[in-house]
């Protein structure tokens, strides 16, 4: 049966090569995933690793214990001498200013070892600092500040605001380790350096280097012995290898969730590949009904008929997989390579564990094999003398097409009160699980209901004529492939689907809560001068804002429970103009507050006078407290401050978008508004910049989720051009009857489109319901406890998404029908 197994496979190679095709996309997503893992692990080692890379041995305090463990000069002086240490590191790490205004830089200070070997940096030009007067640059501070050897900084900074006058004397290489990239890097002499550290903090760590010959194992052995002695056998030591490890592990908090996530999607991608292949291989057996039929009496027992079929699964599962996992390394390899080319990703490593390759292969070779165990088992499960007659279709009114009703039921109905119960309690770990048990019991009574479907839709192609007719029918003539095809299709635009109702769902929520956190669309708060009408002026210029309006400060007031606030003044009109709230109304002898404040009335304190207002509360979290121009003008202004050290309220600038900005575009306005009233980005907000700052992780997460989940739906595409490609070989002698009665090259490929069309557009239509309903009730229950969630369906993506669907069913069509169109009716009627 071997042998037999091989000729099929060899004679029928065309048949399996979407089934190969699938199997090799699944496999190489899921290999992807795992190198990608494993991969990120070696890049993040690499970063983290660098800060203690030459050093042998690392100790390490704990300051989050209820009695911290602090390294000190003690500790040093327990271990620098100890036999087999060649050097000792004590790293302090502590934080500086230089340079004024806008142009002043924080930065980070660390220590230079007075062992050099230890310094874990890279010194481009000059050389190290060896005096208190000294410091080191990294080269990319040293590039955007204009800095050089010779230059003088002048360094503010640490608990006490120490000041020091630094002559830089060496330019190194930016740090790679994720504490301190993006950081500007200092390095200076330890006693500098501790100047801007927290000493009562001590060391951040204490790095050890061991003399040539010495072993680690037995030096380590006498550091802990040492330090037990000294009563401190809480200090912890490491190895540089565990260092990396637990730092590793500090950053990940001990989980890979992105790895969880993206093998999440690996298996929707494994599931959709499993019932393509099951529905490959049954359409293959049934095909071969009478060829089995005919091994059988000629003495082929049933366990070898079995066996010949699973074999050809196996070498389907193993030329697959070996193509799937070289593509995955080959994919990744290539990305890993385009980040080395970036200075700022530069230390990104390619490791491929035996891990991923072995899983990889090991589960693309079990999911076809196990996908083709019950159509190997159907395919002995016909006597011989009844192989021509058809098998039993799963239907409600058969034994297992009650079964599987009576299970589907359940799962859909105990799946959907969980979805429903976690919804309402706003609880995602409740609903999650509700949702995957309802979807399984869709699929599990898709058999049930999908081809009656099908054939409500397809008796709309009926005024087609004789194609669109037979189109329905062929659709559903085997409802079991019929609902194999469809579901497959029907996870991946679901789980699309979702991801956009949700998007869109919690876009609308975020506009809301937003609303009532800020009062209005964008503000500009003072630094380090007053705002005048003139900036005003200057915010309304920038290109994306509607109007603007200054905003100064009137005077103080104070509240029983929420203490002392500074009130703004603003006049009725220009409130009108830039409040997002068109309730809140200005008046002379009121005064708008914040939500949570309790006061009936309020007296407001200026230079000149006080005046008592009524007190209005407002929706908005945020408000700052308002008075008319008016009410403020008899106040005189704001109270002087007496020491002008003290907080100094400044005036705002307030101001109303134009409709319809973009991301981007909110974006780009809030750097254009620091620009040009010479602010700091941060000085900038509102609902509109926060709107944005969402929008912006949440077009990035649907971007990438979106790409993920669109492997399930390619794979199931091939499904479907699978399918008919099966059905073309199946149906050849009757196609060519259908030829020889008069129907047309183009109608046949007509009717085969239709086919194609209806499976994946009933599909899509299903998928398109389910994914807007799954993606409303997770919206509601993961930001239901704090927003008010309203469903919110994204139609043109929802449109675009069932055009795309019916579509690529259409272009699946095409070579199927064009291998039927192209065989002669006389050619086509000869053959078996």
């Amino acid at each position: 049966m071997l042998q037999v197994a091989l000729a099929q496979v060899r004679l029928n190679a065309r048949r399996f090569i979407a089934v190969s095709l699938a199997v090799m996309i699944a496999v190489g997503f899921l290999t992807a995933t795992l190198v990608i893992n494993s991969s990120s692990k070696a890049s993040l080692t690499q970063s983290v690793g660098e800060g203690f890379r030459n050093a042998d041995l690392i100790l390490n305090g704990n300051l989050y214990r209820a009695d911290p463990v602090v390294l000190n000069e003690d500790t040093v002086d327990v271990v620098r001498d100890l036999p087999g240490v060649e050097g000792s590191y004590a790293v302090h790490r502590g934080y500086a200013s230089f340079g004024t205004g806008r142009d002043t830089v924080f930065a980070q200070v660390n220590s230079i070892p007075e062992y050099t070997p230890l310094f874990p940096g890279e010194v481009i030009d000059g050389s190290l600092p060896v005096s208190d007067g000294e410091v080191a640059v990294d080269s990319d501070t040293a590039e955007r500040q204009g800095l050089s050897k010779g230059s003088v900084l002048n360094l503010t900074g640490g608990p006490d605001e120490s000041a020091a006058q630094l002559t830089v004397t060496a330019l190194v290489a930016p740090s790679n380790d994720p504490t301190s990239m993006g950081t500007p890097q200092l390095y200076a002499a330890g006693a500098t350096a501790a100047l801007f550290a927290n000493t009562e903090d001590g060391f951040d760590t204490i790095q050890l280097a061991l003399a040539d010959g010495a072993k680690a194992d037995e030096v380590r052995a006498t550091v802990d012995q040492e330090l037990s002695a000294a009563g401190m056998d809480e200090v912890v030591v490491r190895t540089a290898p565990e260092q990396t490890d637990a730092v590793v592990a500090m950053y990940t908090g001990g989980d890979d969730a992105l790895t969880l996530i993206l093998l999440a999607f690996a298996a929707v991608a494994v599931l959709v590949c499993a019932l393509v292949v099951s529905n490959t291989f049954s359409v293959l057996v049934a095909q071969r009904t009478r060829e089995l039929a005919l091994l059988r009496c000629i003495g082929a027992e049933r366990s070898q008929i079995r066996r010949s079929v699973l074999v050809e699964a196996l070498i389907v599962g193993i030329v697959a997989s070996v193509a799937g996992v070289v593509a995955a390394v080959a994919l990744v390899g290539g990305i890993i390579a385009y980040l080395q080319t970036i200075p700022e990703s530069g230390f990104a490593t390619l490791a491929v564990s035996p891990v991923s390759i072995v899983v990889g292969l090991v589960v693309g070779i079990l999911l076809t094999v196990l996908a083709a165990l019950v159509p190997a088992r159907a395919a002995t499960a016909v006597a011989p003398l009844a192989a021509l007659r058809p098998a039993e279709d799963v239907r409600a009114g058969t034994k297992r097409g009650r079964v599987r009703l009576i299970a589907g039921l359940v799962l859909l109905a105990g799946g959907a009160a969980l979805l429903t119960a976690g919804a309402m309690s706003a609880d995602l770990l409740v609903a999650l699980p509700g949702g995957i048990l309802s979807f399984v019991g869709v699929l599990m009574c898709a058999t049930l209901f999908v081809p009656s479907l099908v054939r409500t839709v397809g008796s709309l192609a009926a005024p087609l004529g004789v194609p669109g007719k037979l189109a329905a029918v062929n659709a559903v003539r085997n409802p079991q492939r019929t609902s194999a095809t469809a579901s497959a299709l029907l996870i991946g635009v679901t789980l699309v689907t979702m991801m956009m109702t949700g998007a869109a769902t919690v876009r609308t929520s975020l506009d809301s809560m937003l609303a009532g956190e800020f009062p209005v669309d964008v503000s500009v708060s003072g630094q380090d001068r007053p705002f005048t009408a003139a900036d005003a002026d200057t915010a309304r210029a920038v290109d994306g804002v509607q109007d603007a309006v200054l905003v100064p400060v009137a005077g103080t007031t104070d509240t029983k429970d929420w203490g002392a606030y500074d009130v703004y003044a603003l006049d009725p009109a220009d409130a009108a103009k830039v409040l997002q709230d068109s309730n809140l109304v200005l008046a002379d002898d009121t005064i708008l507050m914040p939500q949570g404040i309790k006061d009936e009335t309020l007296t407001v304190a200026g230079a000149t006078s006080s005046v008592e207002l009524k007190v209005l509360v407002s929706e908005d979290k945020m408000l700052r407290p308002l008075i008319t121009a008016d009410t403020a003008a008899a106040l005189g202004g704001p109270a002087p401050v007496a020491d002008s050290a003290d907080y100094v309220p400044m005036p705002q600038i307030w101001l109303s978008v134009e409709d319809g900005l973009t991301t981007g575009a909110l974006i780009d306005l809030r750097a254009d508004l620091a620009e040009r009233l010479d602010v700091e980005e941060y000085t900038v907000n509102g609902s509109a910049i926060e709107r944005a700052a969402y929008e912006q992780v949440i077009n990035v997460l649907l971007m990438v989720v979106t790409g993920l989940l669109g492997v399930a739906v390619v794979i199931a595409l091939v499904g479907v051009a699978n399918t008919l490609s099966l059905s073309v070989l199946e149906r050849t002698r009757e196609s060519s009857l259908l030829r020889a009665l008069g129907l047309t090259r183009g109608q046949l490929r007509g009717m085969l489109a239709l086919e194609a069309v209806l499976i994946a557009g009933v599909a899509a239509l299903m998928g398109s319901v389910l994914g807007s309903v799954y993606g409303w009730l997770g919206a509601q229950s993961a930001l239901g406890s704090f927003a008010s969630v309203a469903l919110s369906l994204p139609w043109l993506q929802l449109l675009g998404v069932l055009a795309v669907a019916v579509l690529a069913g259409l272009a699946a069509s095409v070579l199927p029908a064009r291998r039927a169109a192209r065989l002669s009716p006389v050619a086509g009627l000869a053959a078996d």
